[in-house]
């Protein structure tokens, strides 16, 4: 479904992604961990259409995206969910929710799928007239979340969900997404920092150093893997 080969990104002269290759499979959940800097988000970015890669091939369904703009990769069914919510905060929840929903595809289900939503996330039903920007991080990471999902999307990226949220927070977050792959089976690209909990959701993972992919496999080789326990578990 996804499949990224040799894609490089620079800012100002320095590389931000090098030569980074990597694939995402029709109902697959991969995750990308990495330290802070590593270039996790750029990557996100540049699929979606938001940074322009400076070399390399970023190919959905076999057609290369570097064709198209960040409006036409959303049309093809691309959900990103980005780093820091980026929730509409002068918009009420249901507002915000229903914003997600503007895609061709998206508009004939949208009664149905704020349902799905709401019954995902019990606390935004509650809060539907309440606007974003009063919500606390964890429900309007919910909000994002919940309005990436109502794009009906064919393949969602996922940007930190965990960042800056008190680990029951977290807890609550990781169980939304499992419940997603588990009810929609939809390929998903998930980059965390926080390494135990995105590798034990995912079917295979990658590790993201300096801008290069320096490990790739299964999350049980990877969580297993000595590198990764001494620089990423304490171990």
């Amino acid at each position: 479904m996804l499949k990224i080969e040799n894609l490089s990104v620079a800012y100002g002269g320095l590389h931000a992604l090098e030569d980074v290759s990597l694939q995402v499979g029709d109902g697959e959940f991969v995750t990308i961990v990495g330290p802070n800097g590593a270039g996790k988000t750029t990557l996100l970015k540049a699929i979606s259409g938001t940074v322009a890669p400076q070399g390399g091939r970023i190919e959905y369904d076999g057609q290369d995206l570097r064709t198209l703009p960040a409006h036409a990769r959303a049309a093809l069914g691309i959900a990103h969910v980005p780093e820091g919510r980026k929730v509409f905060p002068s918009l009420t929840v249901q507002e915000n929710l229903e914003m997600g929903g503007y895609r061709s595809a998206a508009r004939a289900r949208r009664k149905q799928t704020l349902e799905t939503v709401y019954q995902m996330f019990p606390v935004l039903p509650e809060r539907r007239q309440q606007l974003a920007g009063t919500l606390s991080g964890g429900e309007q990471q919910m909000l994002a979340i919940g309005r990436g999902i109502m794009a009906q999307p064919a393949f969602l990226l996922l940007d930190e969900p965990s960042l800056g949220l008190a680990p029951l927070v977290v807890d609550a977050i990781f169980e939304s997404i499992t419940k997603i792959r588990e009810r929609q089976r939809l390929p998903i690209l998930l980059v965390e920092q926080r390494v135990v909990e995105a590798l034990e959701l995912c079917d295979r993972g990658y590790v993201l150093e300096a801008g290069r992919l320096v490990l790739t496999g299964n999350r049980h080789a990877l969580l297993a893997d000595e590198r990764v326990k001494r620089a990423y578990l304490g171990s």
